[in-house]
């Protein structure tokens, strides 16, 4: 489903990412792990569009969609969420969601379309809101929730994209012990579809164990290591270089 080919961006005398190849398929979660610099989040914003690539390709069902922005992506069926929240403030909870939905169903500003699916696309909204465990915030602020409410409503948006790629960058990080499993859930739940396919980059060691199917590590930009999980974490080299502190504190 999604594929990169020799993907590579540089930053003036700075390789962030070294042509990096690597294929994607469906009903997989993938975790992409490796120090902090290692270009982790860099190969992500080339695959979602957000960075335009110096070298190499991106492609999605066999086509190249190397040029084309990430909001094209997007409606092609490759979903991100961000280390930091994207968000609308000063809209609701529900309203941030039922946004995301008429997106998805290319309402723009189709007053007519938006009158006639209006009960369906709240209700679609609401069901989303329930899912991620923010019904009690629907009319709250997004801008007023706490951080780990904030990550709760970006999956939830993600979710109401209904994209057939979810990259999902550190989506526990800074949330609370309390917050964690409702994420962590949604992705399990995600994945359980079949059909999805998932990229995870995450520090937690303890998560990629228990959700991953397949780990890539990145180091310096460059793949270093592909595999199942437990050969990858097992590798001397994997360990020393590249996970050695996170393995130690989670075996």
């Amino acid at each position: 489903m999604l594929e990169t080919r020799d993907l590579t961006i540089r930053f003036g005398g700075h390789v962030a990412v070294d042509r990096v190849s690597c294929a994607f398929a469906p009903g997989t979660l993938t975790a992409i792990v490796g120090p902090n610099g290692a270009g982790k989040t860099t190969y992500f914003n080339l695959i979602s569009g957000q960075l335009r690539a110096s070298a190499g390709a991106v492609l999605m069902d066999g086509i190249d969609i190397t040029g084309e922005a990430a909001s094209a992506r997007t409606h092609r069926g490759l979903g991100r969420a961000f280390q930091l929240t994207q968000l609308f403030p000063n809209l609701s909870v529900l309203e941030n969601v039922r946004l995301a939905v008429q997106s998805r169903r290319r309402e723009g500003l189709n007053l007519w379309s938006v009158w006639l699916d209006h009960r369906d696309t709240l209700a679609r909204a609401q069901a989303l809101v329930d899912r991620v465990k923010l019904a009690d915030r629907a009319d709250a602020l997004a801008s007023s929730l706490p951080h780990g409410d904030q990550r709760k409503l970006e999956v939830a948006m993600l979710m109401a994209l209904e994209p057939r790629v979810y990259m999902f960058d550190e989506p526990t990080a800074g949330m609370s012990v309390d917050d964690v499993p409702v994420v962590l859930d949604l992705i399990r739940a995600l994945k359980a579809e079949g059909d999805k396919t998932i990229l995870l980059v995450e520090h937690k060691m303890d998560v990629v164990r228990e959700l991953a199917d397949r780990i890539i590590v990145l180091h310096n930009g460059q793949l270093v290591a592909d595999g199942e999980p437990a050969a990858v974490i097992a590798s001397p080299i994997v360990q020393q270089a590249y996970l050695g502190t996170a393995v130690e504190e989670t075996a």
